[in-house]
C-alpha cells in the first residue's frame, strides 16, 4: 500500500508531503495507482522549483518521496507553493477515493510547531 502523509503548520499551510510505499495493485510498469502517485509527486516537486523558484524541496528513494517546503520563502514564493501544495493533497485524496485498498492519504490538519 502507498501511504501519503500531508502535514500542515499551525496556519494550515502544507509544509510537506511523504509518500512512501507501492500500491501492489499490478506488475511493476503496469500499476496505474502508483503511475497515478508518482506523476502527481513530481509534478509537484517540478512546479515548486520551476513555478516557485524553490530549489532542493524534495527527496526520492525507492518507493519513497518527501516533499518539503522550506522555512524561509518570500509571500508570492508561499503563496504559488500553497496552491502546488494544496492541488496536490486534492489529487492525492481523489486517487485515495477511487483506489482505496491500495492508497492511504493522511491530511493532518494542524501540526504544532516547535
Amino acid at each position: 500500500m502507498i501511504s501519503v502523509v500531508i502535514t500542515r503548520d499551525s496556519t494550515g499551510l502544507i509544509r510537506s508531503i511523504e509518500i512512501s510505499g507501492h500500491s501492489g495493485y499490478a506488475e511493476a510498469g503496469s500499476d496505474i495507482v502508483c503511475s497515478a502517485v508518482s506523476v502527481t509527486a513530481c509534478t509537484a516537486a517540478g512546479a515548486l522549483e520551476d513555478l516557485a523558484g524553490l530549489k532542493d524541496c524534495y527527496t526520492v528513494g525507492e518507493g519513497y518521496m518527501l516533499i518539503r517546503l522550506p522555512e524561509k520563502m518570500d509571500e508570492k514564493q508561499r503563496s504559488t507553493a500553497s496552491i502546488i501544495m494544496e492541488t496536490t493533497a486534492i489529487r492525492f485524496k481523489q486517487v485515495g477515493l477511487s483506489y482505496e485498498e491500495y492508497i492511504s492519504v493522511e491530511d493532518e490538519e494542524v501540526r504544532t510547531d516547535d
